[in-house]
């Protein structure tokens, strides 16, 4: 896809992340080569693109960004047959952009997940590390609860002892503890 592939798609992933992270997201950019002009410019397509009458939608046009998925895997819901594709991304070696999809390509739900071999060290209820644990490290974890808040690039979860872990695209943000 003219002017975004992965490294944009990083940029894009960022945008948001910056709602919550702006700190982590300056760190960030350089790592990248990106100035916050590109990144704004990155994200500014990737809009445009989600609105356009003539690009790709869904599956295709995350596939036109990312290339082939590194892997992909049949899962069944009930009724449902679903596709699983995984692509990794250049400013979290240890993460994967996961993406869910329906019968016909449609996206049905995409974030953040843990790589296959990853270093970093399992989530505990004393241990979250912002920027490496997983809305799935932490969503298993014994009395942890997902809650919604209504926003479809984030997501929070409570644990015990009124411990909340907010995350962006399925990636730690922030651990709030009274």
């Amino acid at each position: 896809m003219r002017s975004l592939a992965r490294r944009e798609f990083c940029l894009v992933l960022l945008r948001r992340m910056a709602d919550v992270r702006p700190d982590l997201v300056a760190e960030a950019l350089p790592r990248l080569g990106a100035t916050r002009a590109e990144a704004h410019a990155a994200h500014t397509r990737w809009q445009a693109l989600q609105h356009s009458p003539r690009a790709p939608r869904g599956l295709a046009l995350r596939s036109a960004v990312l290339g082939p998925p590194e892997e992909t895997e049949d899962r069944r819901f009930g009724d449902l047959d679903l596709e699983v594709r995984r692509w990794p991304l250049p400013l979290w070696p240890h993460l994967w952009w996961e993406v869910l999809t329906g019968p016909g390509g449609g996206v049905l739900q995409e974030h953040l997940v843990r790589a296959p071999g990853s270093p970093v060290p399992q989530a505990t209820p004393a241990r979250l590390l912002v920027w490496e644990h997983t809305l799935e490290d932490v969503v298993g974890l014994p009395g942890a609860r997902g809650v919604n808040p209504g926003v479809v690039t984030r997501w929070e979860v409570h644990l015990p002892g009124d411990v909340r872990a907010r995350f962006v695209w399925g990636l730690l943000q922030a651990v709030d503890a009274p």
